[in-house]
């Protein structure tokens, strides 16, 4: 009860000196209002006992508790938005210096074979069979908005709303593997062969049981 009488005073002393400074802001109406809402708190506190006292402490301190926590999780929340830019910055910057090594790789390939064996320069990657290396699936990257910068960097969502990205575009599948094991060696550990015929994804298995009924067989150890 000791306690509970010093919150009244601590109280009633606040309202006495927030009234005084309101006093003449306030109307007749307004004034009366006031008084009988502060005679109506300090009632309900003289009737408090100790029990309700402490009650009311456990509880104040509860939503601190609650309040930390939530202040914690927003900050968590915060930090994990933080590192999906990094990581699709990341990403980005991979993706362009995968175009670079591409290109580069390209370069090689056309020096050391004949040239009618290449890429046809009209660009119709959208027609017969076509290699290409991905490089990655993800289901909350987007880099849609870098599938311009190259013709040799695309990308498609599958019906489970994946995004898969490839690099290349290759007529022979021996040069989308060479450039797949060129990009596994700079740490790209994923990427791997994926088919396209005109222009649709299709079996890697099929189309290289094609391959090996069309074609002489590799000597063991090149795939």
């Amino acid at each position: 009860m000791k306690y509970v009488c010093i919150l009244v005073l601590f109280l009633f002393s606040l309202t006495s000196v927030h009234e005084t400074a309101l006093a003449q802001e306030l109307s007749k109406k307004e004034k009366k209002r006031l008084k009988k809402e502060q005679k109506k708190h300090l009632k309900e506190l003289k009737s408090m006992s100790a029990g309700d006292f402490q009650k009311m402490q456990q509880a104040q301190e509860e939503w601190k508790e609650k309040a930390a926590t939530l202040d914690t999780e927003v900050a968590n929340l915060q930090s994990q938005l933080n590192g999906k830019d990094d990581e699709t910055k990341r990403l980005r910057d991979q993706v362009r210096s995968l175009e670079a090594e591409l290109q580069k790789a390209k370069s090689e390939m056309a020096a050391n074979k004949p040239v009618d064996q290449n890429v046809p320069l009209s660009n119709a990657y959208d027609e017969g069979l076509i290699f290409r290396v991905q490089i990655g699936a993800f289901r909350d990257k987007n880099l849609e908005q870098y599938l311009h910068t190259s013709e040799d960097f695309n990308g498609e969502t599958d019906n489970q709303g994946i995004q898969k990205y490839t690099l290349g575009n290759f007529r022979e599948y021996w040069d989308a593997d060479k450039f797949k094991k060129y990009l596994r060696a700079m740490g790209v550990r994923d990427a791997w062969i994926v088919p396209y015929q005109d222009g649709t994804r299709v079996a890697l298995k099929e189309v290289l049981e094609n391959l090996q009924k069309q074609e002489p067989p590799k000597p063991q150890g090149t795939w």
